[in-house]
């Protein structure tokens, strides 16, 4: 009998792409229409700044990767938004797969090194998120135990019923978790793993975000989640603590990108040059948006964001994108459905 788990999950916004935005058919370069991946917290800051700089008005809905993926597919035709901004670079690879998006370079992706954009100017890293284990010490104390430090130790039994982690059908967070666990195990092992792990889990949410205020508050126990959602409820002095796999952990590569065919290309270009520059890198700094920069000249001041005694994980993001939807499947069939 297939065990049935409670899925946080919106699945209408997958398969029926509406138009959001009512938009003209003539160019103007004073607007410019986004999906974000990135969480709208973020998003905003980071939107207004741009705004101010360049004069140029974002407007942008909140989608997971998933549902963002989902929706430029379907409307491939006739784009409804200008770019996709943030979310891991595979989904941008993905995308590139569908023929959604369109080669651009921006004017300073030179000073952003090689492996944190696209070589064929499809997309543009923004920010590097390395995956974590986030964990409420209340429970740690409870059951006297110690974060965890391996992927196994989240196999423990006194997690039963008390894991919140992200679904893979909707969220990058998730994807990027089992890229980690295919690259530090190998791929049969992962899903076996994971097959195990399943026991554990308390509830898959839509958003990679979605468990870690339930780990905050003591709802759920533990989670796996991107470092900058991890930190975002650290900061807000919940009893918690960060570690990582001694296997070791991938890491995301959040991105921006421009849409083939879209309707406002210039205004476009402009929020992908602008993000290349360090002025993006600097707004994040500065308002305690934990991404790592991009650009190597951008210095982070949050030592939570050294990642020098963290395993890091090499996963070419080519790689992520062309394995992406298999892996999806087979984590429904193997995982969520068994």
């Amino acid at each position: 009998m297939k065990k049935m788990i409670t899925i946080a999950f919106i699945c209408a916004s997958l398969f029926v792409a509406l138009p959001i935005f009512a938009q003209g058919a003539k160019e103007e370069n004073n607007e410019v229409y986004v999906y974000s991946i990135m969480p709208e917290k973020y998003a905003s800051v980071i939107f207004e700044e741009f705004t101010k700089d360049t004069g140029i008005k974002v407007n942008f809905v909140r989608l997971s990767s998933g549902e963002a993926l989902s929706r430029v597919i379907a409307e491939k035709d006739n784009p409804q938004v200008d770019c996709v901004w943030g979310g891991p670079s595979d989904t941008y690879d993905a995308g590139v797969k569908q023929g959604v998006f369109a080669s651009y370079v921006p004017s300073e992706a030179s000073k952003i090194p090689a492996n944190f954009k696209s070589a064929d100017g499809y997309w543009t890293g923004i920010g590097i998120i390395p995956l974590c284990f986030l964990s409420n010490t209340d429970f740690l104390a409870k059951n006297n135990i110690k974060a965890p430090t391996s992927w196994n130790d989240l196999l423990n039994p006194v997690y039963k019923n008390g894991l919140q982690m992200a679904d893979a059908r909707t969220s990058g967070t998730a994807t990027e978790r089992i890229y980690s666990l295919v690259q530090a195990f190998g791929e049969d092992e992962a899903f076996k793993y994971q097959q195990k792990l399943n026991d554990n889990i308390q509830l898959y949410t839509k958003s990679g975000a979605g468990g870690a205020l339930p780990v905050a508050n003591g709802q759920a126990a533990a989670g796996i989640f991107y470092i900058v959602d991890a930190l975002d409820i650290l900061h807000q002095g919940y009893p918690l603590e960060i570690s990582y796999p001694v296997e070791g952990v991938t890491y995301g590569v959040e991105a921006s990108g421009m849409l083939a065919n879209c309707k406002h290309p210039e205004a476009a270009k402009k929020l992908l040059d602008w993000a290349s520059t360090k002025r993006l890198g600097e707004i994040m700094v500065a308002n305690s948006i934990s991404y790592i920069p991009t650009r190597p000249d951008v210095k982070v001041n949050d030592k939570a964001l050294d990642m020098s005694n963290v395993k890091l994980l090499q996963a070419d993001s080519t790689w992520k994108g062309q394995n992406r939807e298999r892996f999806v499947n087979k984590f429904i069939d193997e995982v969520i459905q068994k």
